[in-house]
């Protein structure tokens, strides 16, 4: 199992940037992919951005691509999230997650993700 705690959410203007970071601990060599999903209040968890952890291969849904940059140190076991230009409608607790699985363009992410932290809190004000 994989320990994965969150951090860098606040509050920010619509128009500014955060950058999330995940630290991960325990079996992180059984870990083959890592992402951020994200839960409005409600509304369901949604899929943000996900990366193969031993490539570089990423990817994001539609409507954060071009603001958001998912990225990773495999030295430091950090997962990160730079958004830019946020938006009121970006406001969401972001998690982050670990799956055992490489990820594909056919990949379901809802599906793939085995380890999960407790969120951050993102709000982004108009």
């Amino acid at each position: 199992q994989v320990q994965l705690v969150e951090s860098g959410g606040g509050f920010v203007q619509a128009g500014g940037s955060l950058r999330l970071s995940c630290a991960a601990s325990g079996r992180t060599d059984e870990t083959y992919a890592m992402g951020w999903f994200r839960q409005a209040p409600g509304k369901e968890r949604d899929f943000v951005a996900a990366i193969n952890w031993k490539g570089v291969r990423t990817f994001y849904i539609n409507y954060v691509k071009g603001r958001f940059t998912i990225s990773r140190d495999t030295a430091k076991n950090t997962l990160y999230l730079q958004m830019d230009n946020l938006k009121p409608e970006d406001t969401a607790v972001y998690y982050c997650a670990a799956g055992r699985s490489s990820l594909g363009p056919q990949t379901d992410m809802f599906k793939v993700f085995d380890d999960w932290g407790r969120g951050t809190q993102v709000t982004v004000s108009s």
